[in-house]
């Protein structure tokens, strides 16, 4: 170890970091020398001044400082850092007394000891301290990556039993990387599962990257999943690299929506690319690697589909380590209610306007409908049900029909074509569980036409299938 200048840094094996605050270079160099020999990464300065600058790019998890020092003293420096993220400061004095020691302690201090000090007693104060430090931190990252849990509200609000057990699973499965299939008929909220369980895990920085397998021609679906190494394609320039679904969720979260539509010639290089986090791209010599955590989803069960040899029995099993199965909304009833006023309540915000009385009679309607569109369905009839709000009228009854007289009715020939035509292609999208090849030629347009018109008129397909 160095001792020169006014800052010195020793590294260390181990993570604990600790800022060591003295303007004796003697003491300081002595303390340095005996936090480096406990395990600690260690940087000292002279000057409490420049702390406040430091802290940001070392990161300690607790600071050792003089109380009585030229400038900024142990005391003001621990004033300046009161904060809930600020680490803990652990305060030393040759000139301590009862009073200072009080003072200290009001102001934050997590120790105050007196020169000359036992070492044990030094370090384990320090231990403590930085231990608790680090636990709060921690407590602190989780609680925020509960928090952002993007839409999870959407799926998991509600009491009944089986939402309570969905929950309590996607918390357990978080903090691993075990393989998950999630089942759920269409509109249970597959895809925000998923990224719950993404943003719960140690991956939660890295991407997260859905493929939807029903959305995708077989044409091109090896080149999706595994891009082009060169050469010209749909997407990129001549002689490009085209980077696939499986290189693009490097470090993250890829999500296989719909696996069942997964091509059967495609599926021995997915089972491949899972088990060795390795795959070649369309057209490549080499194969390339990637680390993810795969999460699949279905709205069927595959066995069928592995009986009728659509389906590989070994990707199967691969794919089904946890299963999780997301209940529809008809099994859980009793959260009708508090999820229809949670998307009113969402829905009336953004429009500006006070939501909508929930009447008896709406009641009896939410309570009888068969759902088939699940929680998605339950969304659009609150959002439809506040728009017709806007105009002093409406009922749940009739923003579940879509010929009530919820809807707004076009005042122009252009509005109700705009609005047939939306209704007329969301219903074909449905009906080919998003196949876009399909469904564009069941309407009788070209596929190019089908995707202008889907921007055109503003549909969402991820809302649709």
């Amino acid at each position: 170890m160095t001792a020169s200048g006014s800052k010195t840094s020793v590294t260390d094996k181990t993570g604990r970091r600790i800022m060591v605050i003295d303007d004796d270079r003697e003491m300081r160099d002595s303390l340095s020398h005996l936090l480096a020999k406990a395990g600690w990464r260690v940087e000292s300065l002279a000057d409490a001044t420049e702390a406040g600058q430091r802290i940001a790019g070392f990161q300690p998890d607790v600071i050792l400082s003089d109380v009585r020092m030229p400038g900024l003293s142990g005391l003001d420096l621990l004033r300046s850092l009161n904060g809930t993220d600020a680490p803990p400061v652990v305060l030393i004095s040759a000139h301590g007394d009862i009073p200072m020691a009080v003072e200290a302690m009001q102001d934050g201090a997590y120790s105050f000891l007196e020169k000359p000090f036992d070492p044990r007693r030094l370090l384990t104060a320090l231990r403590h301290a930085a231990e608790q430090y680090r636990l709060r931190q921690d407590t602190a990252r989780l609680r925020a990556r509960l928090a952002h849990l993007s839409d999870l509200d959407r799926i998991l609000l509600g009491d009944s039993k089986p939402i309570q057990d969905l929950r309590a699973d996607i918390l357990d499965l978080g903090e691993t990387d075990a393989t998950v299939m999630l089942l759920g008929e269409t509109g249970t909220g597959k895809e925000l599962v998923a990224r719950a369980l993404h943003d719960l895990s140690p991956r939660a920085a890295g991407p997260f990257i859905a493929l939807n397998c029903a959305a995708l021609p077989e044409t091109h679906f090896e080149a999706a999943m595994f891009g082009v190494s060169g050469g010209q394609n749909e997407i990129s320039q001549p002689g490009t690299p085209q980077s696939g679904t499986l290189a693009m969720a490097d470090g993250g979260t890829l999500f296989l929506d719909e696996i069942g539509a997964c091509p059967l010639p495609v599926q021995a290089k997915l089972l491949r690319a899972i088990e060795t986090r390795e795959f070649l791209p369309v057209g490549a010599t080499a194969p390339v690697r990637a680390d993810f955590r795969v999460v699949s989803a279905s709205n069927e069960r595959l066995d069928e589909a592995v009986t009728t040899g659509k389906f590989r029995e070994d990707l199967l099993y691969r794919l089904n380590t946890v299963v999780l199965s997301l209940p529809p909304l008809r099994e859980r009833r009793d959260d009708i209610p508090l999820l229809y006023q949670h998307f009113v309540a969402q829905h009336a915000a953004l429009f500006e306007i006070d939501p909508p009385d929930l009447t008896p009679e709406d009641l009896a309607a939410l309570l009888s409908h068969d759902w088939r569109g699940n929680v998605r369905e339950l969304r659009h009839v609150a959002e439809r049900r506040v728009l017709a709000a806007r105009r002093g009228r409406g009922s749940v009854a009739g923003a579940i029909s879509l010929d009530g007289d919820s809807m707004d009715v076009p005042e122009t020939l252009r509005e109700a074509v705009a609005s047939f035509e939306r209704q007329l292609i969301a219903k074909a999208i449905q009906a080919h569980k998003g196949r876009m090849d399909a469904a564009a030629e069941a309407l009788g347009i070209g596929r190019r036409t089908l995707n202008e018109k889907i921007v055109k008129l503003g549909l969402n397909k991820a809302d649709l299938i």
